[in-house]
């Protein structure tokens, strides 16, 4: 099954699920918080291990993916995509989790490799869910790309009270 978790940009999204793991044994995948200060890194569940996406200023252009004002480094995208696909095909857990599903991959990059394949394999599975997170504005144009027809919207209050 496919969970949608949308809602408006900085609206808590992130720390709500991060909120949501702490005490489960049943999810993994990768959240996409912002640092102390202010620089996205992708988190590993559960094992909490931090990889750097946020580019400086002296890495060389073609190692970056930029989006707007951010600059992302191609090798973060790389080691996120392989690690969601090695626990999807390694026994997943119940729920994975991709944060976020954005305008990177809707033009087929970022974390658009491993999200076509978690989508696909799991989208019609009642056993194991993909938790996709994406911003309210982006939700057509997300479901359209990844022609996602089976699905559930939830919003971080669903979370909060344990909708699952």
């Amino acid at each position: 099954m496919i969970y949608i978790l949308t809602g408006a940009i900085r609206s808590g999204k992130t720390t709500t699920l991060f909120n949501w793991c702490k005490n489960r044994q049943d999810v993994d995948g990768l959240l996409c918080p912002d640092n102390s200060v202010g620089k996205r890194y992708f988190l590993k569940i559960p094992s909490e291990e931090e990889v750097a996406l946020e580019a400086g200023t002296d890495v060389e252009s073609e190692k970056i993916i930029q989006i707007g004002s951010f600059r992302f480094l191609k090798s973060a995208f790389d080691k996120a995509n392989n690690y969601l696909l090695s626990i999807a095909s390694n026994n997943p857990n119940t729920y994975i989790i991709i944060d976020e599903i954005g305008k990177l991959e809707l033009k087929n990059d970022g974390l658009h490799e491993s999200a076509e394949q978690l989508i696909s394999k799991f989208q019609l599975d009642e056993k194991h869910h993909v938790i996709l997170v994406v911003r309210d504005y982006l939700l057509d144009a997300v479901l359209e790309h990844y022609a996602i027809s089976e699905y559930s919207v939830i919003k971080t209050e669903d979370l909060k009270r344990d909708y699952f």
